[in-house]
């Protein structure tokens, strides 16, 4: 049946699976408080749903939140997000209170400005509140990438580097397991900024350059994979080859050169100078 509804992902990681069965691989994660676009109901429970970066994957009802009109209101009001690997929403604004939920970096909440010591209220999809720690949340960036480009490659390489060690996970895209293209996608995503999901180039979203203009923070494209480039031929990627995310190189000289990558390379793209 094909619909037009709105949805809100409602537990902590999800899978967007390839085709609508629990069996099925998975072709992207959804992570709590995205909000998905319910484009068929396929039946059993499955729904086609498509991302707010255009990302399209089936979706079971157990994990979604099926309400367009809060999904809307969502949309406005969750203007932050969770930047530590992991957080516990607690009660009440301490630890000997009891756990409503554990969020992943990248999850998307509702800040209520309330604070108490270094504890900060939060609403969840629910309209349930509870409390997380200052530090571990932060506000959804909008930057102007003509007026604050180095400002912003630092925080796109600084939130790379929060992933390093990160389990590689096919389709992954947490601090619980991500792979190449969740990796690029989501350091750029936690900066404001929206890439294609899969490891191709495309113009509509990244800029090609030539490899001897690339600077830190641009995408490196090679065949079914993609890193971002870190500076001195350095690059940082989740690669199942090491099975985390890890840092390599394109000097053959140094101790971390993967010459398959090296010269395999065949684009470099830039979301800046567009």
């Amino acid at each position: 049946m094909i619909m037009n509804k709105l949805a809100i992902v409602k537990n902590n990681v999800i899978p967007l699976k390839l085709n609508p069965s629990f069996e099925s691989e998975i072709a992207d994660e959804g992570l709590y408080g995205m909000v998905l676009e319910l484009k068929e109901d396929v039946g059993n429970g499955w729904y086609r749903a498509r991302t707010h970066y255009d990302y399209e994957g089936y979706v079971h009802e157990s994990d979604i939140l099926i309400d367009s009109e809060r999904a809307k209101e969502w949309s406005v009001i969750a203007d932050y997000y969770i930047c530590h690997n992991m957080a516990d929403v607690m009660a009440e604004p301490k630890y000997a209170s009891y756990q409503l939920i554990t969020l992943t970096r990248g999850a998307f909440i509702n800040v209520t400005g309330k604070e108490k010591d270094r504890w900060c209220e939060i609403q969840l999809i629910d309209k349930r509140k509870g409390w997380i720690r200052k530090e571990f949340c932060k506000k959804m960036p909008h930057y102007d990438l003509e007026k604050e480009e180095e400002t912003v490659r630092q925080s796109i390489l600084d939130t790379a580097y929060s992933y390093l060690d990160t389990q590689y996970r096919w389709g992954g895209k947490s601090p619980m397991g991500i792979d190449c293209s969740g990796f690029v996608s989501m350091c750029y995503m936690l900066n404001g900024i929206i890439i294609y999901r899969d490891a191709v180039l495309k113009e509509e979203y990244m800029r090609k350059i030539p490899p001897e203009e690339v600077k830190p923070a641009d995408a490196l494209f090679f065949p079914g994979h993609i890193a971002m480039y870190i500076g001195y031929g350095k690059y940082i990627h989740s690669t199942g080859s090491a099975g985390k995310v890890v840092i390599n190189s394109l000097n053959p000289e140094d101790e971390d050169y993967r010459e398959d990558l090296h010269k395999s390379l065949y684009a470099v793209g830039t979301v800046f100078g567009r």
